[in-house]
């Protein structure tokens, strides 16, 4: 909490300087806390008062801010404060104890630099004061070096708190969901089963491993049991996923997350390590049908109704003739909304929405030209050294137009060949209705 205070006209000041600024600043560091935190907090205002009060000092500002002051530079009232400072709008300050200013050391040489420049003439404390002299400003460095080491110290002191926590087989985290974090002050990081949650999440590990649920399934099934977590949300993809990746389901976890460093927990497990061990199976199953062939477009379009990502996947039809054919087409994932109306469309048309695109882009400067002109050297070379054919009829012959030559890529080239055609066009393609757009190209100078 932040006050510019200054002497009133006509009376003389006790202190000698004439504009000053309380600058009283604390960080919340929980829910439970904060209360405490406040009542402090208006206790030192009402001392500030009656200071100021005996001092001939009247408050003209007040300023509060609740961001830690252990870290430089990410305090914003601060850093207007410095500011003001520079600019003349007072000179003092006045605060409840020296590390409310700073407790690290790039806020508190700002500070010193501004007593050196005689912009900051005095810093008084509840208990202390501090003038622009070498011992004060001594002083002033040395207890807030002190407080950055009481939080460097109290950090260390946490974290070893933590593994000694989790080596008596605490997660020193929020409970999972399907579990509950203990109410009782005396069982820190202790859970408990949730009897409403559990048995959903252990039919979600026995769905997949037994009856071959894919993620997508999982999250429909979910959908329709109105299953949320403990915030009211509804699991999505992604964090079906990484459930079904948590080995603390059955009884163990890793602390810190990548340490390599595993224990087991006092917790009750929702299901068995071999009940774990074929759900990871089939999640590298259900990934590989995912993931495992790479198609044209994908990765590369985005939907132009819900913003998701577009997918491909492959439908093998069989002709009367008894061949099979394979027909490749490409739908919006409906991750951000998966009743998205986005229809899919096959692969041919895409190519031909591509094409006309092409045609309206300017590729005199573009990395299509630039690799064209490396495959045109590159077969100079080999037709004037291997096939002794004069290089400059060689170039004469392959001086194509780059549009051609990019066209015939898309529709005969290799896969590799399609989708570097496609990593030069550095607009967002957009799907949508059967048509492709570019938000903003590069390219065309155009949007769509």
């Amino acid at each position: 909490m932040t006050y510019a205070t200054q002497a009133p006209v006509g009376t003389a000041a006790k202190v000698a300087v004439p504009v000053k600024l309380i600058y009283c600043l604390y960080a919340r560091k929980s829910t439970e806390q904060e209360d405490k935190q406040v009542l402090s907090i208006d206790s030192q205002i009402k001392e500030m008062e009656k200071m100021a009060t005996a001092d001939n000092l009247e408050i003209v500002v007040m300023k509060k801010e609740s961001h830690s002051a252990k870290e430089a530079g990410q305090r914003p009232v601060f850093n207007e404060i410095v500011e003001e400072l520079k600019q003349g709008k007072f000179n003092g300050i006045l605060t409840w104890a020296p590390d409310r200013i700073a407790r690290n050391a790039g806020d508190l040489g700002r500070i010193v630099d501004l007593m050196d420049q005689k912009k900051l003439l005095e810093i008084r404390t509840y208990g202390q004061k501090f003038m622009n002299t070498p011992n004060d400003k001594f002083m002033l460095m040395i207890l807030g070096s002190q407080a950055k080491l009481e939080n460097d110290n109290k950090v260390i002191n946490v974290k070893r708190g933590l593994r000694s926590r989790a080596a008596m087989g605490l997660k020193p985290s929020l409970a999972l969901t399907g579990y509950l974090n203990s109410k009782n002050k005396d069982e820190k990081c202790q859970v408990i089963v949730d009897p409403m949650r559990a048995p959903i999440i252990k039919k979600v590990f026995e769905k997949v491993a037994y009856e071959n649920y894919s993620g997508r399934q999982v999250y429909k099934w979910l959908k329709e049991l109105n299953f949320k977590t403990r915030t009211g949300k509804l699991l999505a993809l992604g964090n079906i996923y990484r459930l079904l990746r948590r080995p603390f389901y059955y009884g163990v976890f890793e602390y810190p997350m990548g340490s390599g460093e595993w224990y087991n927990g006092k917790h009750v497990p929702l299901i068995t390590k071999e009940l774990f061990d074929i759900v990871q199976e089939k999640i590298k199953t259900d990934k590989k049908k995912m993931y495992g062939r790479e198609f044209m477009f994908t990765r590369m379009l985005t939907c132009g109704y819900c913003g998701s990502g577009i997918t491909a996947e492959e439908k093998v039809k069989e002709l009367k003739t008894g061949e099979t054919r394979g027909y490749v087409y490409y739908r919006c994932t409906g991750v951000k909304d998966r009743d998205c109306p986005n229809e899919p469309v096959n692969e041919a048309a895409l190519i031909d929405e591509i094409l006309l695109i092409i045609d309206k882009m300017n590729l005199d400067k573009s990395e299509l030209r630039q690799k064209l002109e490396k495959e045109v050297k590159r077969f100079t070379i080999f037709q004037s050294g291997v096939l002794k054919q004069d290089p400059m009829q060689s170039r004469k012959d392959l001086d194509v137009s780059i549009k051609t030559f990019t066209k015939y890529l898309l529709q005969n080239g290799l896969l590799i060949e399609k989708r570097e055609v496609l990593s030069c066009i550095k607009s967002k393609i957009i799907l949508k209705d059967k048509k492709l757009e570019l938000t903003k190209s590069t390219d065309t100078g155009e949007t769509k």
